[in-house]
């Protein structure tokens, strides 16, 4: 009687060899290694970037173009300021638990 031993498989599959991790990190805009890049036309509203950046604790490179017809670039700070947190809900009552409105009776029996 032989014993079979399996060792595994000898030979690298061809489509495997690549690793299977993601090597391109997740780029936080507005970090201090990846900084919002904004565009502004005169220095008063330079500053008011500034103080806008300072408040939502952003990292961002300010420049001021000044130029003819030139246009304000501030969508990336515009969108990470209006985004919205988590919504909460409130906790429904479970069925035998005594109903919110205070009428004493049972949550599913009352409300429910």
């Amino acid at each position: 009687m032989s014993k079979f031993f399996f060792k595994g498989r000898q030979e690298v599959r061809e489509n495997h060899v690549q690793s299977g991790y993601a090597t391109k990190a997740i780029q936080k805009s507005g970090s201090k290694k990846f900084p919002l890049k904004l565009v502004v036309t005169s220095a008063a509203r330079k500053r008011e970037v500034e103080t806008l950046v300072a408040d939502a604790q952003l990292y961002a490179e300010i420049s001021v173009d000044s130029r003819e017809g030139a246009t304000e670039s501030i969508a990336e700070l515009t969108a990470l300021l209006d985004k919205q947190g988590t919504v909460r809900l409130d906790k429904v009552p479970a069925r035998n638990e005594p109903c919110s409105c205070g009428s004493g009776k049972k949550y599913k029996k009352c409300c429910g």
